[in-house]
């Protein structure tokens, strides 16, 4: 088998060859006859359809190992687009395995927003794509927005019992930590209550049904519990009282930013002012008028969404509300990715961790967007209930 990878060099197309492989065999471990779904773009970059070429390699793999694999190409997808309805339709035949491999974004579910789909354990989700995973868990999956050529062959190609190892310590070390403080030299410095949330873990092992996560793989995440918000002038949002608190301080984003035209690296510092688990405010350069521009969009977007009757008044006001959600703390583990403007490599990066505005992952705090953001050279100390301390050290 040979396919062009817009690269140089035959050593470049064995790379691509061997990170399809280990993609295929060692993280999804995929079977003989079972059902494979790969959804990608065709969009050019640096002269050549880089995904595309990423999806063809995982779909001759797939192949080679028996499988069943389908590989459907559909225009690129920016955070508040739509995935085609052919897209929604094949993820409805339940695949045993399914690929993302996008420029941007997979794209939303409408009918999910809707009417969302209700699991056994009685979790909604609004992504057929996440009812699958998470809810039914009759599914494994793996989605790489933004890849290239050279991250996937740079960095997928690794050793996986040694992110298993740093991955499972810091799971580990998540038991019992009731808040995380962070600071950086950049000027970051928040609160982030975890009590009752579970860690969770991008760890390349996507073997078993409920399992999935990013190739290139390596971070442990964990969504910080939903605040109670607060009003831009720091007093308690009246709607909001009786929930519980959120995070509370500052976060300087100074490594790299999604938004909603794509991922970019930050040049002038975004200093986000966080209260009651909430983005109250949004300052810096450029950088940060593109962020507030995002947020903004998404924020009209769900009232949009409530004027053509895909949201209630009452959905429409947690959408809107949730754009501004801090809904996520990330750490990076995987030692060879390192910031290149690309978040699915920049969130995985060692010495980094990485906030998110918008959804989570645990499910109580839908929104329309999900914009990770790098903080480098981070200092992370977990306490506990006991009054104890923890400083990650996995990055040593």
């Amino acid at each position: 088998m040979w396919y062009d990878t817009g690269m140089n060099s035959a050593n470049d197309t064995r790379s691509i060859r061997n990170s399809a492989r280990k993609t295929v065999r060692d993280v999804c471990a995929i079977k003989s006859g079972e059902r494979v779904l790969i959804v990608t773009n065709r969009s050019l970059k640096n002269g050549a359809a880089q995904t595309y070429e990423i999806s063809q390699a995982i779909y001759d793999e797939c192949r080679e190992a028996g499988a069943q694999p389908v590989l459907i190409v559909q225009p690129e997808k920016a955070s508040l687009d739509s995935a085609d309805p052919v897209v929604l339709a094949a993820l409805k035949t339940e695949p045993d395995v399914f690929f993302s491999v996008s420029e941007n974004k997979l794209g939303k579910d409408p009918e999910g927003i809707a009417n969302p789909y209700i699991a056994e354990d009685g979790s909604k989700h609004d992504h057929i794509f996440d009812y699958l995973l998470y809810g039914k868990k009759s599914m494994r999956a793996v989605w790489t927005p933004g890849i290239t050529l050279d991250m996937f062959a740079r960095t997928v190609d690794i050793d996986y019992d040694e992110l298993d190892g740093r991955c499972r310590e810091l799971c580990a070390r998540y038991e019992g930590v009731v808040s995380v403080h962070v600071t950086a030299p950049g000027g970051t410095d928040i609160t982030v209550p975890v009590a009752g949330r579970k860690a969770l873990t991008d760890d390349g092992s996507f073997r078993t049904a409920g399992s999935g996560g990013n190739v290139p793989a390596g971070e442990v995440f964990i969504s910080p519990v939903v605040g109670k918000g607060s009003d831009r002038t720091g007093g308690e949002n009246p709607a909001d009282a009786g929930a519980p608190g959120g995070c509370s301080g500052r976060i300087v984003f100074d490594g790299s930013m999604s938004l909603n035209e794509g991922d970019i690296v930050i040049k002038t510092p975004i200093t986000v002012e966080v209260r009651g688990g909430f983005a109250v405010s949004v300052s810096g350069g450029e950088e940060a008028a593109k962020l507030n521009a995002t947020i903004a969009a998404a924020e009209r977007s769900a009232l949009d969404m409530e004027k053509v009757g895909i949201l209630s008044a009452e959905q429409a006001a947690v959408y809107k509300r949730n754009a501004r959600n801090i809904g996520e703390l990330g750490i990076g583990l995987n030692p060879a990715a390192r910031i290149t403007g690309n978040m699915l490599e920049d969130e995985k990066a060692f010495g980094t961790c990485h906030f998110a505005i918008g959804s989570n992952y645990d499910g109580d705090a839908p929104s329309l967007i999900h914009l990770d953001g790098v903080v480098r050279d981070p200092v992370v100390t977990f306490r506990y209930a006991d009054g104890g301390t923890y400083t990650v050290d996995v990055w040593r």
